[in-house]
């Protein structure tokens, strides 16, 4: 990491903070400022990015640790399903800070619903400040990921407000990762 890389090819790309799609042509310079849960927050000249596992290998990178994450998702496939679903969302993280959205704190509810033998699960989060245009990409991100567990039929993430997130929700993990203790 910190290291400029040019992107071998075109990608589609998440602006941040705004949330837009960009599109990033092969070639673009790139410094990769974060790797986490699959996704790769990238620096450019005109701000950072946020880019998918599946375009991975357009910054160079092997698959090694998809391959990983795949494996402790194989794992994870004795346990309860709703620490499959917890587990899932452990994988999700803001593209601008280090900490999963469970540690940070984001996470306020996280029911399973089987009423009528179909599997749903149903995730209140908020983010780290209301105006973040991320909102949307990390509640999708967190939507996909709990799709992954095969008994979910289906997964709704909602974004609430209240009561605002402090930083007095983040774990002692969350905590101890990002310097705070």
């Amino acid at each position: 990491m910190n290291q400029e890389i040019p992107l071998t090819r075109d990608v589609e790309a998440i602006q941040i903070p705004s949330g837009d799609t960009i599109s990033l042509p092969a070639d673009t310079p790139v410094v990769i400022t974060q790797s986490l849960g699959g996704t790769y927050t990238v620096a450019t000249s005109a701000g950072l990015a946020r880019i998918s596992s599946n375009d991975a290998d357009a910054l160079g990178i092997d698959q090694t640790d998809k391959e990983e994450r795949v494996q402790k998702d194989e794992e994870m496939k004795s346990a309860p399903i709703i620490e499959q679903v917890w587990h899932q969302l452990k994988q999700v993280y803001d593209p601008e800070i280090p900490v999963d959205i469970v540690n940070l704190g984001l996470v306020y509810d996280c029911t399973l619903d089987d009423a009528e033998d179909k599997k749903v699960v149903n995730v209140k989060m908020t983010l780290t400040a209301p105006g973040c245009g991320m909102g949307p990409a990390i509640a999708a991100d967190a939507q996909a990921r709990i799709m992954t567990v095969e008994e979910i039929e289906d997964a709704r993430v909602e974004l609430v407000w209240d009561p605002p997130w402090n930083q007095e929700m983040i774990t002692e993990e969350g905590k101890m990762k990002l310097g705070m203790i």
